[in-house]
């Protein structure tokens, strides 16, 4: 929670500095944001990842039952895994279709990736050239557990993460970029991949679990071994650089309410969330 309040006011710091509206944030990638279901939809989502990289993932109507387990069953419009469930078996699926209403019936089911390793990779662009990065951080999600495919987050006291920037050299952050440029052109975004090594990631052997454009928060800054004043440039580096990119959004793009639809949902899906 301090983490995200430090990124929030450092932003409005810059915001009032630099003139720039701190409401403009919610329209970083407003091109995406589907109006007709008021969420950034994983589904459009899945339109712009390449075939290599895309998970099977479809909207669970009750009707149709995975082909094998474990799957992952989500809100399509969730976050941060808040909602996300593993189910290993027909009996797990159907118990948890049972929990939902009318209200909240819009879920995903998503194949498990097959890779061993979970990664997360943070991105600003630059304002001169969109297409190169300002920040592109590579963090490993790892979990406590003895559990094979958790469901991690940072709300899974299990999980935690280290800091892969000592492992990678700049060509490779390059080249990794070059993969994420493949899947949309956005202002702020935390791509959750899977490979089964760095490597392998630079390679391009990996598989796309989720992409968050909402409130992407740089899972880096939860590194245990990232120091206090780490995190201190950190957030100020690149927020300084996010009002920099929001002020680069073009006067004649489209303004979507991001702001006042999404905050909704994600209330519904925690009140939704604390009655199952």
């Amino acid at each position: 929670m301090l983490i995200r309040l430090s990124l929030i006011f450092t932003y409005i710091f810059y915001c009032i500095r630099l003139n720039v509206a701190p409401w403009r944030y919610f329209q970083l990638n407003a091109p995406y944001f589907n109006e007709h279901r008021d969420i950034f939809s994983k589904l459009d989502m899945d339109k712009r990842i390449p075939k290599q990289w895309l998970l099977e993932q479809f909207i669970d109507l009750g009707v149709y039952s995975p082909s094998h387990y474990p799957v992952f069953v989500k809100p399509e419009w969730g976050q941060n895994s808040q909602g996300v469930v593993r189910v290993d078996n027909l009996l797990q699926l159907n118990a948890q279709r049972q929990k939902r209403t009318a209200r909240h019936s819009f879920y995903l089911i998503q194949q498990a990736a097959p890779e061993l390793c979970e990664f997360e990779l943070f991105m600003i662009p630059k304002i001169e050239n969109s297409q190169q990065f300002f920040t592109l951080s590579v963090t490993e999600t790892c979990n406590r557990s003895a559990d094979k495919l958790p469901v991690n987050g940072i709300y899974n006291p299990d999980s935690y993460y280290k800091n892969c920037a000592s492992q990678l050299t700049e060509a490779q952050l390059h080249k990794i970029w070059s993969h994420l440029k493949q899947m949309g052109n956005y202002r702020i975004a935390r791509y959750g991949v899977r490979a089964n090594s760095l490597n392998e990631l630079v390679s391009g052997n990996f598989h796309v679990v989720e992409v968050n454009l909402y409130t992407p928060m740089p899972l880096l800054l939860l590194v245990s071994d990232f120091t206090l004043l780490e995190k201190f440039h950190f957030i100020k580096q690149n927020m300084k650089q996010l009002v920099l990119v929001t002020q680069s959004i073009p006067k004649g793009q489209l303004t979507k309410p991001v702001f006042f639809k999404k905050p909704h949902i994600a209330r519904c899906l925690k009140i939704f969330m604390k009655t199952t």
